[in-house]
């Protein structure tokens, strides 16, 4: 396994473009967070109040299941964590998999797509997932970056 890990979740497929771009440039290998009761449609319709992902958002103590899990994180140093933004933060199924492992001294870095939404209170509700991790600030992407454009980013981090 690379020292490097970009893990993420991905409901509509936006975000899996871009971890794989992001795992390409910085050769770190990819993990797709599935949830155990996969979203549809209506579950993502965040008009809806009792949508699922609605419902998820509102209980910040709601944790969607992870179907499958990580079999070691010993030797990964860095984890790009990539996911849509939800609400203007991290979908809750991102705490279920950070909260599945200890990530003390390790370095993880949030990014995201969205529409137009920017990393909002991201990283204040990602900190008690990862207590001792060195949780750096997100990015929001556009699924459509060029690998330059990652590989400049990812450069420009200080380690």
């Amino acid at each position: 396994m690379s020292e490097i890990l970009v893990a993420y979740f991905s409901a509509t497929r936006t975000t899996a473009k871009l971890a794989k771009k992001i795992a390409n440039v910085v050769g770190g290998d990819l993990h797709e967070i599935c949830p155990e009761i996969p979203y549809t449609s209506a579950d993502l319709d965040w008009m809806n109040k009792n949508s699922r992902s609605s419902v998820e958002m509102n209980d910040k103590s709601f944790r969607p299941k992870v179907a499958n899990k990580l079999e070691d994180i010993e030797n990964i140093k860095i984890l790009i964590l990539a996911f849509p933004i939800w609400w203007y933060v991290a979908p809750t199924i991102i705490n279920t998999f950070l909260e599945q492992y200890d990530w003390n001294d390790k370095i993880i870095i949030p990014v995201a797509t969205s529409g137009s939404s920017g990393m909002g209170n991201t990283n204040a509700e990602l900190e008690s997932s990862c207590p001792g991790a060195i949780l750096k600030d997100g990015k929001r992407f556009d699924v459509n970056v060029s690998e330059n454009e990652i590989k400049v980013w990812f450069d420009s981090l200080r380690f």
